[in-house]
């Protein structure tokens, strides 16, 4: 026998557990939750910087968003996205940074929970994937956004609230109907 261990099927079951899987997916969208939760928090009370001495931190209140909105929509190529963000989303600021605001608190709650998580996930991809795609070209740091919108396909894909959360309670009480 060789020094080296050599991986087979039956090696790799068992190195993971569907449960302790199960569990990390979970955890991954607690974690998620937090940050979402914690922005909108952040927006609700028009606060920024939190903290201080040796732990202080940074959340994204409605001025940083509105700022990252104008960022991506004068640097991006793509003009169906830049119409739509220009003409319709920062024209109507006043709505939308509250609309934002709102969306943000229930991915926050439905990830934290484990409420329509499924739909709380595909929600936060919808909000992040168009800033990704309008800073594409701007020469930032190129996994700021997919480091958080990747995750939340495979959040949107697994239904980790019937695992441990709301979505296990109301997928029993609406049996086949409930999709999340």
């Amino acid at each position: 026998m060789s020094e080296t261990a050599e991986l087979s099927p039956s090696t790799t079951t068992s190195l993971v557990s569907p449960r302790m899987l199960n569990g990390a997916l979970v955890a991954l969208r607690i974690g998620f939750g937090v940050n979402w939760l914690s922005n909108a928090i952040a927006k609700i009370i028009g606060k920024t910087n939190f903290g201080g001495g040796w732990f202080s931190f940074n959340l994204v209140d409605r001025g940083v968003a509105h700022g990252i909105l104008q960022q991506s929509v004068s640097s991006t190529g793509i003009a169906p996205l830049r119409g739509f963000y220009s003409n319709v989303v920062l024209t109507n600021w006043g709505f939308f940074q509250w609309f934002l605001t709102f969306t943000e608190l229930a991915i926050g709650l439905g990830l934290l929970f484990g409420i329509a998580s499924r739909l709380a996930a595909v929600g936060g991809v919808l909000l992040l994937a168009p800033i990704w795609l309008m800073l594409l070209g701007t020469n930032q740091y190129l996994w700021t956004y997919p480091l958080d919108v990747l995750p939340l396909v495979l959040l949107a894909i697994v239904p980790t609230g019937r695992v441990a959360g709301f979505d296990r309670v109301l997928s029993a009480r609406f049996t086949s109907h409930w999709p999340f």
